[in-house]
């Protein structure tokens, strides 16, 4: 979306000695995200005329506004503000703010909200992945599954007089927190998000392990958390309908480790506890993206239906972004 003319006031921005972080992340980001494909999902839902039968606003202009607010953890009218005053925002949305004004948050939230209704934002992170299996860069033989807590809001400051209903508390070590959980099936080579499921926080791991597999894998990586998960009926149903054996890595609990006597056989079983340790620290990549980089350490909107859809636009964003190198031209 390159401006056609640029203004005195882009044309002196050009003429900078420093290029910005924010400069050279959008470039690599306008470079990476497959927007004809995004558009395509989209478009079919997209209205034809806005208000009073005016042209609505571009839907590539409103994607990118979106993924702006998804990049820099940002609300409605904080996006809008922060446009108008970022010349690098302006220019990756193409907006000349002496022909056109900046899409208001009112139209943002409308836009979320077609997303979520329609469930584009699940339908966008598909054709992400797909995008990147043809590349050859996703969908190896193994997978990893993990689930992060997402803390939501506690205060009882508004009209219910209540806390989110949807979310729930749960305990982790000696720390309890409130929110949902996100539940992730990740590629073993790449570190791509292949599958999200998304929960109240008290919903155990190992219950959504089934449906974190996407049927092709071979072996399987899991923390101490998910032990005894091969045995269970509704992993033993899901194997069996898609004809599926796996190899399960599940590291075993630390209590368990400190109980052997000393000696080589243990320093073995430790060695290999390190190995698979390694393998798994790849889980950790996208969710040091999303809740780090994006900065989306808590959630921002109610229910779990709005969050899940966020976070699958997260997940497709992070899985662009890791891999950013590879298909940048």
């Amino acid at each position: 979306m390159p401006p056609t003319q640029f203004s005195f006031a882009q044309a002196e921005y050009g003429k900078k000695k420093k290029r910005t972080r924010r400069e050279i992340f959008l470039e690599k980001m306008e470079q990476v995200v497959p927007w004809a494909r995004l558009m395509e999902v989209i478009a079919p839902h997209y209205p034809k005329s806005g208000k009073r039968g005016r042209p609505p606003i571009g839907l590539e202009r409103m994607l990118r506004m979106y993924f702006v607010q998804q990049w820099y953890g940002l609300a409605d009218e904080a996006v809008e503000d922060a446009i108008y005053d970022s010349q690098a925002l302006r220019n990756f949305m193409d907006i000349d703010l002496c022909k056109q004004s900046v899409p208001d948050a009112t139209t943002l939230m409308g836009f979320r909200h077609l997303l979520e209704a329609n469930n584009l934002a699940q339908a966008m992170l598909i054709e992400v992945n797909a995008m990147l299996i043809e590349r050859g860069l996703l969908m190896s033989k193994g997978t990893l599954v993990d689930a992060t807590l997402i803390a939501a809001p506690s205060s009882t400051k508004n009209k219910e007089h209540g806390r989110d209903p949807e979310m729930h508390q749960a305990k982790k070590g000696n720390q309890w927190y409130f929110g949902l959980k996100a539940h992730i099936g990740v590629d073993k080579e790449s570190g791509l998000v292949h599958t999200l499921v998304t929960t109240s926080a008290n919903v155990s791991d190992i219950s959504q392990t089934p449906v974190l597999l996407h049927g092709q894998e071979q072996e399987v990586w899991l923390d101490a958390g998910y032990v005894g998960v091969e045995k269970r009926e509704d992993m033993q149903a899901a194997l069996a309908a898609n004809g599926q054996e796996l190899k399960w890595h599940i590291a075993r609990r630390r209590k368990t480790i400190e109980k052997l006597a000393e000696g080589w056989q243990k320093s073995l079983v430790q060695a290999y506890e390190k190995l698979k340790a390694q393998v798994r620290a790849r889980v950790e990549h996208p969710l040091h993206v999303v809740k780090n980089i994006f900065q989306y350490k808590k959630t921002r909107y109610q229910g779990l239906a709005k969050n899940d859809a966020q976070l699958n636009v997260l997940f497709a964003l992070s899985n662009l972004y890791m891999v950013r190198g590879q298909l940048r031209p």
